[in-house]
């Protein structure tokens, strides 16, 4: 049998947001053995040691930088604009695939969310799991 591939991701998300991004793990985890990932975002528990806006900026690209797609959690946009947009200028300058999430029972997302997606998709598994094969299908 094949050796399933194994996608790198970055969830973006708040740490006050926990809650979301806690769900999109677990259901992406349910989706196991038919998809296999490596996360690369950075939980509330596991902070970055950078102390300055710079330092935080240099982490997240090395965070980014491995990824297959970046996905980003569109319903806490407004609150965390500033890094929510430095991750998505991260990624677009690394050649990132860009996938939106909308909230769970939206579908309203701020404007610059849905410009800077390559695709956007619904709170649902098998969405979420077929647009990252699909947007990492040519990142190796």
């Amino acid at each position: 049998m094949p050796r399933r591939r194994r996608y790198n991701i970055f969830l973006s998300h708040a740490w006050a947001y926990s809650s979301s991004y806690v769900r999109l793990v677990r259901m992406l985890r349910k989706a196991y053995p038919y998809f296999v990932f490596r996360n690369f975002s950075v939980p509330g528990h596991k902070a970055l040691a950078a102390r300055t806006n710079r330092g935080l900026e240099q982490e997240l690209y090395d965070q980014i930088r491995p990824a297959h797609a970046v996905i980003i959690l569109a319903g806490m946009y407004a609150a965390y604009r500033y890094w929510i947009q430095k991750e998505i200028d991260l990624a677009e300058g690394l050649g990132k695939p860009i996938l939106g999430v909308y909230p769970w029972g939206s579908q309203r997302v701020p404007l610059s969310v849905q410009q800077a997606a390559d695709m956007m998709v619904g709170w649902n598994t098998g969405s979420i799991v077929t647009a990252i094969r699909q947007l990492a299908s040519n990142i190796r």
